[in-house]
């Protein structure tokens, strides 16, 4: 399983690329919360662009993680929510996240120090 050339190997390899994209993350624990519009997935994550967003939504719905319904009114409305396969992704999503933010402050000064030691050695 760890010869790159494998296609088993290859496709693990994009699936975890795309599931731990910090937007994919984001996009998934928003959605968890229930269906949401386009537009309210902006507003609750802020920081992404629209473009950013679109894509994220696109590959998510791509690989069956995330529906997109079309509802034709005047402008039609359009909402994303998680699959079933989405919600089984949801529960490793939040338990990374809340991994990180019990941890982060332990890896904060990890990083100090090992710059720390990093800026002796080459000042040395």
């Amino acid at each position: 399983m760890k010869d790159p050339a494998n296609p088993v190997c290859r496709t693990i390899s994009t699936l975890l690329s795309r599931i731990g994209d910090k937007w994919t993350v984001l996009v998934v624990s928003t959605l968890g919360e229930g269906s949401r519009r386009f537009n309210e997935l902006r507003r609750e994550i802020p920081s992404v662009s629209q473009r950013m967003l679109t894509l994220t939504l696109r590959n998510l719905e791509r690989d069956g993680l995330v529906s997109r319904t079309v509802t034709p009114t005047i402008p039609p409305r359009v909402d994303y929510e998680l699959t079933e396969l989405g919600h089984s992704l949801l529960k490793p999503v939040t338990a990374l996240s809340q991994w990180a933010l019990d941890n982060v402050e332990t890896i904060h000064s990890a990083q100090a120090q090992f710059d720390a030691a990093h800026d002796e050695a080459e000042a040395a």
